[in-house]
């Protein structure tokens, strides 16, 4: 079985091999034909270790696919259903599950450290307990979530991860108010999402900020009113609101020099929304005056912050009705074997999605 493998953590190169196997099914567990995956952000940021990850691994977390077949005590599955893969599934039984905060969950965390595939020379680990970036993969069977016939693959992989945060963020984090400003910084396929999820909640104006030009060009097919470069936000700030700040900011770089841009630009009362994933050591600091005086709210986002599956069903059915526009968001398409070219694209700003055809 072909697999894209990293190494080491901290290589920049993925290997494509042909001697990976896909091991650990047995009840409970289904074995998935991967047939589109999305290279993510997260995918290099577990590369170079800004994620925590054991190598050696094999990227990948937003994929889609078949049933190829199921293990004992599987129900609502069947070999040949089309599914995405769900790379956070809610036990139902934890604190979080319990409290409604399904997306808080850790049980999928825990998978991570269990290896789900092997070669001849020992373990390999699937990045958040998936690893999509192969012919096949063997998961838990709340990681198989069934998607209607008229979804593509490639869509539904976009739907598993990139697509539910961003939109999320907006819908269900931040709750967008109609007729309010808005302002994303970084416009990747995470931000586009977050920018097209703004837009559905009715925001008037929507300022994205990214350095790359293509992106911010991007940005505009996608809802933005307006896009700039990072020097040029203090500018929009001063044009847009009268130099307040925003209603809303996103941050969805993962830094914390840009999640205080964002705070900055945030008005007095307004939502700071902390989307993209950082490092451990990358501190966010604010003083305790201006914390007590601004009362901004500083919300961050995990997966969308809200129940997956639900979130799942509603971009469907918002990119049926053509009020999200996601097949634009595939910008690349690659093989396996190209993966090493979409990394870079990806390093440079060049692509917002780059689907990897299986």
């Amino acid at each position: 079985m072909r697999a894209a493998v990293l190494h080491e953590t901290g290589q920049d190169k993925l290997e494509v091999l042909d001697d990976v196997e896909a091991v650990g099914f047995g009840p409970g567990k289904v074995r998935l034909r991967i047939r589109a995956t999305g290279l993510c952000h997260s995918d290099l940021s577990a590369m170079n270790g800004v994620l925590p990850q054991p190598a050696p691994f094999v990227p990948g977390h937003e994929g889609a696919g078949e049933v190829i077949d199921v293990g004992d005590g599987v129900t609502g599955l069947s070999a040949g259903d089309r599914v995405l893969v769900c790379w956070l599934p809610a036990c139902g039984v934890c604190p979080s599950c319990k409290r409604g905060q399904t997306h808080l969950c850790l049980a999928g965390f825990m998978n991570a450290g269990t290896p789900n595939f092997k070669r001849p020379g020992g373990d390999v680990f699937g990045f958040a307990g998936t690893g999509t970036f192969t012919e096949e993969v063997v998961v838990g069977a709340d990681c198989a979530v069934p998607i209607p016939d008229d979804v593509p693959f490639e869509i539904a992989a976009l739907i598993g991860c990139g697509v539910t945060t961003g939109l999320g963020a907006a819908i269900n984090t931040a709750q967008v108010e109609a007729g309010s400003s808005v302002a994303v910084i970084g416009c990747g396929g995470v931000g586009i999402s977050a920018i097209q999820g703004a837009r559905v909640q009715g925001a008037a104006q929507i300022v994205a900020v990214d350095p790359v030009a293509s992106r911010r060009e991007a940005a505009l097919r996608f809802g933005a009113t307006e896009a700039v470069s990072p020097d040029a936000f203090a500018d929009a700030k001063a044009r847009i609101t009268a130099g307040e700040g925003f209603d809303y900011v996103f941050e969805v770089v993962g830094k914390s020099v840009t999640a205080r841009t964002a705070y900055e630009n945030t008005r007095r009362g307004g939502t700071l929304c902390i989307v993209g994933a950082g490092a451990m050591d990358d501190n966010f600091q604010v003083n305790m005056f201006e914390l007590f005086f601004d009362e901004k709210r500083i919300l961050p986002s995990m997966y969308g912050g809200g129940d997956v599956l639900r979130s799942y069903e509603r971009a469907i059915a918002l990119w049926r009705a053509g009020r999200i526009d996601l097949e634009s968001m595939i910008t690349h398409r690659v093989r396996l074997d190209g993966i090493n070219d979409a990394l870079d694209q990806m390093r440079t700003g060049e692509s917002l999605r780059t689907c990897i055809e299986l």
